[in-house]
């Protein structure tokens, strides 16, 4: 079983990376961990921010006896396309992402990457607030 977490630091994706590796631990699952970045041109500090990140979280899996893979994701389009044409390329079984609540005019200019994920990926989507 492969699970797919889109992550991007936030409090959000972090509780999804935890409940991911709750049930990678439950189901002898291995978790393809992705932290998204929109912008291909990342300045160097930041770049090296998110890979330590990414860094941070596999020694954590490895920890708790979790196989995870990273990916940064630097793709032109938004986080919500990029998460479910990696979740299509690489049989993943199940994605794990935050939602956080917007009021409808927010869902109107910004858009939920939550909801498009929900909607758009080829297979089932855990939520997580």
């Amino acid at each position: 079983m492969k699970i797919l977490v889109g992550y991007d630091g936030s409090d959000l994706a972090k509780k999804a990376l935890k409940l991911a590796q709750e049930h990678a631990r439950a189901f002898h699952a291995e978790i393809v961990h992705v932290l998204h970045s929109k912008v291909t041109d990342l300045p160097k500090r930041q770049q090296e921010l998110e890979e330590r990140d990414m860094d941070d979280v596999r020694h954590s899996m490895a920890k708790e006896g979790v196989v995870c893979e990273t990916h940064l994701l630097t793709r032109e389009w938004d986080p919500a396309h990029a998460l479910v044409d990696f979740a299509a390329d690489h049989d993943i079984d199940v994605i794990f992402i935050g939602v956080k609540k917007r009021s409808k005019v927010g869902k109107l200019i910004m858009g939920s990457t939550a909801q498009q994920v929900i909607l758009e990926a080829p297979c089932p989507v855990i939520s997580v607030r």
